[in-house]
């Protein structure tokens, strides 16, 4: 069963194209990765999807059945800019926002104090939101598009503001939410957390699509021609050797792709006579790697 459908989607403000023509589907029980730079049109997709703003021209379909706001009580969202009542405490935001999902104060409370109890923030419960760091906001934030149970969870970077430890403790509460068949949707610039998450990608750079589909096939697809090299010295012989065809370079770690028809032995020769390598390993890419080779190559 599909969850989401997007029709040609379009969106302008202006002259400015936000989104022009965009189609993607999410199967049920999927997690779904929506990416691209900033200004790529993620937010202003996400936004059509569940009624914010109406698109131009286009369809969505949730659930088997055209967009209709009966079906946001089926719905989780957590938006990219929080939407808490600094002014009131973390147990009363999230029983006004359960009960306009449609759930009763009682069942918010209970499910509040759960919630809380499990991301670790029970002593927060009596706190007013303004009292809180930006990453125990997030939290809440996360709560409330969770408490009414919804099927389909939809996150605009979930991970914002969080440090390793609490990002952990939300990646775990998302592969559950999978276990139990819902359906969740995030957009992000965070990579690394996509490429361990995701079933599905879709890539987006200027409103259009320009990759989309199962992350294994994507990854697979892309071949051997790609290099980790950890060394020590000059690697400014990446910038100039003509096998590159392009390069992520951190400093004593760069992750390359050779040109087609390059020989990776070729590459290591050439990296020796400029630097100590310490570790050269050909390999599938980095989602990254992906990322930065198809947004350069339709900018360019």
């Amino acid at each position: 069963m599909v969850t989401v459908e997007l029709e040609r989607l379009r969106k302008s403000y202006g002259d400015f194209v936000a989104v022009d023509a965009l189609s993607l589907s999410i199967s049920s029980g999927q997690i779904f990765g929506l990416l691209g730079p900033n200004g790529a049109g993620k937010t202003s997709s996400i936004r059509m999807m569940i009624g914010i703003t109406m698109p131009d021209s286009g369809v969505v379909r949730l659930f088997g059945e055209p967009f209709e706001r009966r079906l946001l009580h089926k719905i989780g969202y957590l938006p990219e800019e929080r939407g808490l009542y600094r002014k009131v405490t973390v147990k009363e935001n999230l029983a006004l926002l359960g009960q306009l999902s449609g759930m009763t104060y009682a069942d918010c409370v209970v499910r509040t104090r759960r919630w809380v109890e499990r991301l670790g923030i029970p002593e927060w419960i009596d706190k007013r939101v303004e009292e809180m760091s930006k990453g125990m906001q997030q939290k809440v934030q996360f709560i409330a598009a969770l408490l009414h149970e919804p099927e389909l969870i939809i996150m605009d970077e979930p991970f914002a503001g969080l440090d390793p430890i609490n990002a952990n403790v939300l990646k775990d509460v998302i592969l559950d939410l999978k276990r139990q068949g819902r359906t969740i949707l995030f957009s992000t610039h965070r990579m690394d957390q996509v490429e361990k998450l995701c079933d599905s990608i879709c890539l987006i750079n200027r409103g259009r699509v320009v990759l989309q589909g199962g992350l294994r096939e994507i990854k697979t697809s892309y071949g051997s021609q790609f290099i980790q090299i950890q060394y020590e010295g000059d690697g400014d012989f990446l910038a100039r050797c003509a096998l590159v065809e392009s390069s992520n370079n951190y400093g004593n770690y760069a992750e390359v792709k050779l040109r087609p028809g390059v020989d990776s032995q070729q590459l290591l020769r050439a990296a020796i006579e400029s630097a100590r390598v310490s570790r050269f390993e050909v390999m599938e890419p980095s989602l990254e790697q992906i990322f930065i080779d198809r947004v350069a190559s339709t900018d360019g």
